[in-house]
């Protein structure tokens, strides 16, 4: 047990220690994991101090800790692998983050017509199917994020982004997601992912993000 205790704390230190030379994400990722290796260590050495479960608490410490507090799951993936079944084909980009969320990027073309914050009727059964899995995870945190391209002012375009996450947020509800999953935010066109000199690099930036992260269970 010692010599667990004392590797895992070696690698923490080890993980401090090269923190200058990683990325922010790197830093947050592997110091996160870091700890919660530690963390891990401890619970197995609470069940008697077993081989077996002290390595199983480790690795489970370690991918909560990599995550910043979020828990790759079964249950995420499932949902991972559900999105990327009812979205083939749409334009929407499911993808698993370094933070452990599951993010959906919808563009304008699915979600939202030009100036508008009513979702159109090809965006609904992606947020049904959305629905279904989150309605299935109790410990599930949803962040929705609204864009616009820079056309217009951002006197119009800060308000319509933020619509357009409500909009999101209020038909989830209404498909029996609880409200207290939800945080949303408008970023106006603030955080472009294309050239807004086009009317394609316009389409894109107009978009709608999801984000899912499941806490583990206290």
């Amino acid at each position: 047990m010692k010599k667990l205790v004392l590797s895992t704390v070696a690698a923490g230190l080890l993980l401090s220690g090269c923190a200058g030379e990683m990325t922010q994400t790197q830093k947050s990722t592997g110091i996160g994991a870091g700890a919660g290796a530690l963390a891990g260590a401890a619970i197995g050495s609470m069940t008697g101090g077993d081989r077996g479960a002290i390595g199983a608490g480790a690795a489970i410490g370690a991918l909560v800790g990599a995550g910043g507090g979020y828990l790759w799951s079964q249950r995420m993936e499932a949902q991972k692998k559900q999105m990327e079944q009812a979205t083939q084909g749409t334009g929407v980009g499911v993808t698993q983050t370094a933070n452990n969320e599951l993010k959906l990027q919808i563009p304008s073309d699915i979600s939202f017509d030009v100036g508008r914050a009513a979702i159109k009727s090809n965006f609904r059964p992606i947020l049904d199917q959305f629905a279904s899995g989150l309605r299935n995870n109790p410990n599930a945190e949803v962040r929705i994020i609204g864009h616009t391209d820079s056309s217009g002012s951002d006197s119009i375009n800060n308000p319509l982004s933020i619509e357009r996450a409500a909009s999101t947020r209020d038909y989830l509800i209404s498909r029996g997601v609880r409200s207290s999953a939800f945080r949303i935010e408008g970023q106006g066109s603030r955080q472009p992912i294309s050239d807004n000199n086009s009317d394609a690099g316009r389409a894109q930036n107009r978009r709608v993000e999801i984000f899912v992260g499941e806490r583990p269970q206290g």
